[in-house]
Formats: C-alpha cells, structure tokens, sequence
C-alpha cells in the first residue's frame, strides 16, 4: 500500500486546488501564485534533500503537473513511507505544503535460528545494519544472500524470514528468522534428448557435481547451488555452440528429492538441433583493413563448424588489429545467415571501425613507494603517439613482471571530442623486503642456519639488493648482491655480487672468495644482451690420501678470471607464473684472462609455454652445456656440469660421471628436457597443482639418461613462488631413493 501513498496524497491535493480554482474562476482569475514552499514531516533527511527534488517555483503559478511530478521523484528517493501535499491561503496567493513521513530506522539486527552455520559467516554477507532505513527491497536482498550461504553450504530447503518489529516511533528493529532444512546431496545429474553430444562431456563443463563420499567433503561438489546451476545451463549450451549445433537449446533443469530430503536427482533437458558448417565468411563496414588482411587474423573458415568459443577469438583478434592502428573503440559483431536445408551457414563480421584515437595523459596511482619513473618506463605507450593496443597489453606484462604490486590495472578513457585516449594506470603495493631466518638439519650439511634480507625495491627506485648468511656444521656461505634495472635511466643493467664460501665435502675441503659484475641492455622489446666478469679465488685443501687423481690436480689456490656473454629473447607475458610465450638464449664462459684456471663453456636453452586452457598451461624445456678446458688445462672440478634435483632432474641426485672410488664429478656435458603441465587448484590463493616428466644427464662422451615423474603444488605467497613436488625415480639404481619430496623458492618453471 506505501507505494500508492504518494498518490493518495496527490488526490486529496488535487480535490483542495480544484475547489480553489473553481471559486477564483467566478473573479476571472487562473491559477493561485505560490508564494511559498514547505517541507514537514522531517526528522533525520535534509531538508534541501527534498527541495532539490522540487520543481514547483515560488513566485509562479502554481501546477498540477509539476507538484505531481515531485511527489512521484520525492517518493522515488526512497527515504519515505507517504509523500503528500498541503495548499494553504497565504499573502495573497497559496503556500504549498509538502508533507513526508520518513521511513523508520533500524535499530537492531539479529539473525535467529541458525544452528549448522555460524552468526559470524551469515553476518558478513549483511549489508543492512543498525541505523539504515527500513526499506523493503534491501531488507528482501539481505534475506536472498542469507539463504544463498546455506545454499553454497548444501541447504537449499532452508527459508529465510525477515521480520520489523515497531520498538518506537520511527525505530524498528529486525531480525532474520531462520528455518534450517536438511543438508541435500546430488545423488544423481542426467542430461535428457542428448544424441551427438555424450552426457560425459556435458557433465564435464558443469560445475554441479553429483556426491562423492570419496573426495566431495574436500571440494564441497555434489551440492545443490541455484545460480551455479543456471550458470551450468549456459556452460552445456556453449559446448553444442562450440560444436556446431548453433541452434541447441537447454529447458530448465528437472528437480527431484527424495523421500527424506536429503538427496537429490537432476535432469536437464536438451534439444540438440543440427550440426552446421561455415560456407562462406565476409566482412562488412571495413575501411582500414581490406578483407584480405583481416581473413589473416580469422581462425574461422569454410568447411568447419560453426563455433562460438572460435568466433569470439576471432572477434577478439580483428578488435587486437584495429586497436593496434589506434582504433581503440573498434568493435566486431559476428552474424550467421543460415542454410537450413544445406545445413550451412554464412559468418559475416560486422565491424563498426570508430575514429583514430592519440594518446592523451597518462596518469600513475596507487604507487605510495614506487617512484613514477620507476612505473613510466615500463609504459609502452608515449603521449601524444597514436594509441596501440598491443603496446597497452604489453605495457601490463612489464608491470607485473616487476613484481612490485599485488593488483595492476590499465584503464583507457576516452574523449571522443579530442580523439584522445587518457590512460589511468592503478597499483597497488606490495611488499618487496623481506628478512628470512631458519634453521635446519640434512645428512650432508648436518645443522645450518640461514639469515636472508632481500629488498626488490630499495628506495622505490626498482634496485635490488640481497644480504644472506649461511652457517653449517660442515658449510658457511655469505654473500651481499645488488642490481640496477635502470643505469642513469637508460635500459641498461648493472649486476654486482661479492661472496664468501667454506664447504668440507667427503675427501677435501674447499674456500671460495669471489666478486663478479655485468652489464646488460634491452632492446628490440623482448631481447637482452649483457656480459658478466666473474673473479674468484678458490683453495682446494686437506685432500684424502685416497682421492682421486681429478681433485688432487686441483689442490692448492687457483684463480678464475672469465668473462661470460649472453643473449636472450623472451616473450613470456609473465617471469614467475607464464601462460603463454617462449624463452631462447644462449651463454658463453670464457676463463684465461689471467689466472690458473683456463676453459671455455657454452650453454643453450629453450623455453615454449603453451596455453591449454585459459588457466592451465603446458611447458616444454630443453637444455644443453658444454665445456672443456682449453690452453692444455683441464676443466676445473667446480666448473663440470652437475644434474639432480629440482632445478635438472627431480628424485634423482648425482647424475653423470665418477670417479674411480665412486665419487660424484659431474660431467663435461649435460642434456636436460623438463615437461611440465601446470593448473589452477585454489586460484583466490594463488594455489596451483602441477604433474611433470624430467628426463637428463650430466656426461663426458656417452649419453645414459636418467627419468623422473610426479606431481605437486606451486604456491605464489608473499615471499615469492614456493614449490613442493614429489618425484618418482622411474630408473632407480643401487643406493637410490625410489622417490623424493623436492622443495624450492622460485619460478614454477
């Protein structure tokens, strides 16, 4: 009845002003002038809240259209029970009273009745609380999100009633009133009139589950969610688009429980149609491109079937193009003209091509640490340049490559009077520094401790700066490093790292001081190219008498001077977690630039992430290194090739050439090939799961490769990507685990 109030109130105003006016009418005057306004009834509303709704001037003939007018956009703000209006004789003319009864306030909230699900989870998905309006629609919605948690939690029977209690004069107080009904399990989901499509691969797109007793309580499937169902709807249908079947169509779903309602059986309807293949493919309203170009970028063609998820890659490549010539508002709608009887139909890409848009300016925000600078550079767009959609895509992948921030974004606006585009470039921070203690225990190492200060960001200037300290029973390693991106702003590198080493191995003992320093430089987008010289001098002493003839010859302090350097190509759109993209390079070690040691090492390495689903990927990799001492020395035994572990091998340690007492010694040349398919577990955590096969060797002259298989966990946490794997030794030797627990911080490839 609250919504017709207003016009109740509209009625007795009108009956006042015809009386009025009828009585004016006999003296020959019009319409009364309003020579004042009111507003009464108020309490906690502004009044010139009101009086902005009001179009009725003071000083004019007062009218029915435009009173009406405000207490309909009065009642419209939503703060008010009834809105009405007074006429009263004033000055000569009339005043017009707007009467309003507020709606009450709520002065408490409770929730009553639940047992299964605690207050404090129902409450968080509350948005009424003590001091808001009473109003009917937010209090329905509060309702509708409480009975969708016992939804998501497997109650679906549960009814939720709200109810407002009059405590005083405008104050109410509510409370949800709740009816817990049975926890149901879907014991049974079956797709009806499916023919060319099996029920397998329908059920396989649906995020329903029928009830496993064997894992559901983990991944809380086989529960009956209303919205995720519908969503399903959707999913089965795409998958018939997917396949041709453009004209397939999904009846609501077929609920039954069971007697005591505890489980419950779902049917759902399809009506399949027919297959249809593309006959012909044109484009209409394009001016920029010919169609020539654009059927480059088009997937699509003659003789497929007629796909969806195909078609909107195609859509998303014709809009890439447009956007690279600065098009950015391009837009691309694709048609289908059909042939029923052939069976066939015509795909038409409509393309609505916009105007040519420029750079305007770009603004940074969010950065509290980070310099500007430090985000510009990373920016491929320039002002002032025409807008490049590629560039702005590319420009995202650097910025989250620096692993700076938790959440960056790229937002366009456009002004379509200046045809420029202004891009407004939100971060947010994340932390960079980090101070890491532990201790531990191996057999090798025996007890070791470990202090790790290590700082991404120092200053918000982008530099990198790391302390660590190990200290062990047989091992002590320090080592200070610093890196700058940006070498007086220029894309040029500056690497610089000073370290100290003691480690007693089982027939010598080893000391090492070494400084190294590099420079790099970017270009061509994705390729880099650097040199590092490396100095170190190392101590080979207390060698057993019985060691072999390779560590004797080592005994004494050497010297290594060596320059090394390097190319790289890399397009993965992300360094830690990639997607998509590849990573080639190629490193050389050249030692003789004074000092004992003398050899020379070349390395390869190839990367290939593919995308299989939008969030799971597949990585192939491959490596090979080869060295050999040159000047008639031979290559020291610190500098051959060593394979196992989680890096080369995983499960299996010591791969390649020994000794004649049996001693690892690594090998001259190495192979390594790593498959690796990574997926989303928990994404809102950053939790993936991974299964792999290794295969590799470390050798002299014969190849004897070394196998490995299994699965785990990746972790993207604060401090950096963790990794937990479990491998399987799949050609385990004498003496050798038959699989091993593999831990490590660092890229997941």
């Amino acid at each position: 009845m609250r919504k017709y109030a207003g016009l109740a109130g509209f009625a007795v105003f009108f009956a006042v002003l015809l009386s009025m006016l009828s009585s004016d009418a006999a003296l020959g005057q019009v319409a009364p002038v309003v020579k004042d306004i009111e507003v009464r009834g108020l309490r906690r509303i502004e009044a010139d809240a009101v009086r902005s709704h009001i179009s009725q001037k003071v000083g004019a003939p007062l009218s029915t259209e435009a009173v009406s007018r405000d207490i309909k956009d009065i009642y419209a703000m939503g703060y008010f029970d009834d809105v009405r209006v007074e006429v009263e004789a004033f000055e000569g003319g009339v005043r017009l009273v707007y009467v309003v009864k507020e709606k009450p306030s709520i002065r408490r909230v409770t929730i009553f009745g639940n047992k299964e699900i605690e207050k404090s989870k129902l409450s968080e998905r509350l948005t009424v609380t003590p001091g808001s309006l009473a109003d009917v629609v937010l209090i329905q919605q509060n309702a509708d999100a409480l009975r969708a948690v016992y939804e998501e939690q497997g109650y679906p029977l549960t009814v939720v009633v709200p109810v407002l209690k009059r405590v005083q004069e405008g104050a109410d107080t509510l409370t949800f009133y709740i009816i817990e009904g049975p926890r149901v399990k879907i014991d049974d989901i079956s797709i009806e009139g499916n023919k060319e499509i099996s029920g397998f691969t329908l059920k396989r797109a649906m995020k329903t589950s029928e009830y496993c007793w064997l894992y559901s309580w983990i991944t809380k499937g086989g529960r009956y969610e209303k919205t995720r169902l519908h969503n399903d709807l959707g999913r089965i249908e795409d998958v018939y688009h997917n396949k041709g079947f453009v004209e397939a169509a999904v009846s609501e779903p077929k609920l039954r429980l069971s007697e005591d309602k505890r489980q419950m059986d779902i049917t759902i309807p399809v009506a399949e149609g027919q297959q249809f293949r593309v006959s012909s493919i044109s484009f209409q309203g394009n001016t920029v491109f010919t169609d020539a170009e654009l059927r480059e970028k088009v997937v699509s063609e003659p003789g497929k079937v007629v796909s969806k998820k195909t078609l909107s890659q195609d859509v998303a490549a014709l809009t890439e193009l447009y956007g690279t010539r600065g098009y950015a508002l391009a837009a691309v709608f694709p048609d289908l003209a059909v042939h029923e009887k052939e069976r066939t139909a015509d795909v038409i890409f409509r393309i609505s091509e916009g105007d040519q848009y420029r750079v305007g300016r770009i603004e940074i925000r969010g950065n509290v640490k980070t310099m500007d600078k430090v985000i510009r550079r990373e920016i491929r767009l320039k002002e002032g340049e025409i807008f490049n959609g590629e560039k702005l895509k590319r420009s995202l992948q650097r910025l989250k490559n620096l692993n700076f921030f938790e959440e960056v974004k790229l937002n366009p606006r456009p002004h379509a009077k200046t045809k420029t585009l202004d891009l407004e470039v939100n971060v947010k921070e994340r932390a960079t520094g980090f101070l890491n203690m532990g201790a531990g225990y191996s057999s090798v190492d025996r007890l070791i401790g470990t202090v790790d200060f290590t700082q991404a960001n120092l200053g918000g200037r982008g530099q990198y700066i790391k302390i660590k300290a190990e200290l062990g029973s047989r091992s002590d390693f320090y080592e200070v490093s610093f890196r700058e991106p940006w070498l007086f702003d220029r894309p040029v590198s500056l690497d610089a790292s000073l370290y100290n080493s003691n480690r007693e191995f089982t027939d010598f003992d080893k000391e090492a001081t070494g400084f190294s320093l590099g420079l790099g430089r970017s270009f061509w987008e994705y390729w880099h190219a650097g040199a590092l010289y490396r100095i170190e001098e190392a101590t080979i002493s207390h060698i057993d008498e019985d060691a072999s003839s390779l560590i004797r010859e080592q005994e004494g302090t050497r010297l290594t001077s060596s320059i090394s350097p390097s190319i790289l190509r890399d397009t993965r759109d992300n360094y830690i977690d990639p997607h998509e993209g590849t990573r080639f390079g190629v490193s050389t070690d050249f030692a003789g630039l004074g000092g004992e040691n003398k050899f020379f090492k070349v390395n390869l390495e190839g990367n290939v992430v593919l995308p299989v689903t939008r969030r799971s990927a597949l990585s192939l990799k491959a490596r090979y290194g080869y060295g050999t001492g040159i000047f008639g020395e031979k290559l020291p035994l610190f500098e051959r090739y060593r394979v196992g572990g989680i890096y080369t091998v995983r499960g299996v340690r010591d791969v390649g050439p020994r000794d004649d007492r049996g001693d690892y010694i690594g090998g001259l040349q190495r192979l390594i090939f790593n498959v690796d398919y990574v997926f989303p577990l928990l994404s809102s955590f950053g939790l993936k799961g991974g299964v792999f096969f290794d295969a590799g060797t470390a050798y002299d002259s014969k190849i004897d490769f070394r196998y490995s298989t299994g699965a785990g966990i990746r972790w993207i946490s604060p401090i950096g990507p963790l990794r937990l794997e479990y491998a399987v030794n799949l050609d385990r030797r004498a003496g050798e685990d038959s699989a091993k627990w593999e831990f490590a911080i660092g890229t997941f490839f």
